[in-house]
């Protein structure tokens, strides 16, 4: 068995409700179990400049932008792009009653909690590595994300 039919495995699990599946090859075993209380794991995630490349950028910008706009689309290459570095859903707070960890213009610093990534009923609180001001959150409250997609643009300190 491979890593990708182990995630496989291990995506088929989180989503079907089962709590625990076996399975046993020649020289191979391996059990999933899954729990019914959370348990709450910190992440940390290096930061990563944000590429000019990695934006897809019009031949040629549409007559009907303003020239501010067009300049605020320029001005993102000194950002820092935060990325997720798991397969999950994306949370903003701890719970739906608790405030959200961060906003667009909050500054934040080494070790802020930013978001709350939850895989498979693990809760992973996502840590900042740089100190700056959150520009942009790139992703909606409670919807999936990938491994390393961009969730927050920070303007560095």
């Amino acid at each position: 068995m491979d890593i990708k039919q182990i995630q496989d495995l291990i995506r088929f699990v989180s989503k079907s409700g089962v709590n625990e599946v076996s399975i046993e090859q020649e020289n191979f075993k391996i059990t999933i179990k899954t729990n019914d209380a959370p348990t709450y794991v910190n992440a940390s995630i290096p930061p990563q400049p944000l590429a000019a490349a990695s934006a897809p950028q019009p031949a040629s910008l549409p007559v009907s932008i303003p020239a501010a706009e067009a300049v605020a689309v320029a001005d993102t290459s000194n950002l820092i792009t935060i990325k997720s570095p798991m397969i999950g859903t994306f949370y903003r707070s701890a719970s739906p009653e608790k405030p959200l960890f961060v906003n667009v213009g909050d500054e934040i610093s080494v070790g802020s909690v930013l978001c709350i990534i939850e895989a498979m009923k693990l809760f992973n609180e996502i840590e900042s590595e740089v100190s700056g001001r959150i520009v942009k959150i790139l992703v909606d409250n409670a919807s999936p994300v990938e491994y390393d997609q961009p969730l927050f643009l920070v303007e560095p300190k």
